[in-house]
């Protein structure tokens, strides 16, 4: 089993940066890609930044691209979401997930497929 918590959310204002930060459970999060989601009120849930298991390869939404940064820490059992230059549409509870999700952009950008996630926490961009 794996577990996540993420921490790191709050209140920035617009054009400010943020750090989120996802605890895991276990050596077997290092065995999964790791993605970054969020979900705005009334939206489903969006795509927002890839690291594949063995740091690698990462991807990320055209909306956060250039601006936002994921990394992950082995020894640790942590993966990150660097915010960068945010603005009030990145407003929105975020969400780090873990799984095997292949070797396919639209594949692993699907929340479908991650097996684990966390409980989300709150990014709100003031303008």
């Amino acid at each position: 089993q794996v577990q996540l918590v993420e921490s790191g959310g709050g209140l920035v204002q617009a054009g400010g940066s943020l750090r989120l930060s996802c605890a895991a459970s276990g050596r077997t999060f290092n065995n999964y890609d790791v993605g970054w989601f969020r979900q705005a009120p009334g939206k489903e849930r969006e795509f927002v930044a890839f690291i594949s298991w063995g740091g690698s390869r990462t991807s990320y939404a055209d909306s956060v691209s250039g601006r936002f940064a994921i990394t992950r820490d082995y020894a640790k059992n942590t993966a990150h979401l660097q915010m960068s230059s945010m603005n009030p549409e990145d407003t929105a509870v975020y969400y780090c997930a873990a799984g095997s999700t292949g070797n396919r952009y639209s594949t692993r950008a699907q929340p479908g497929a991650y097996s684990y996630w966390g409980q989300g926490t709150q990014v709100t961009v003031s303008a």
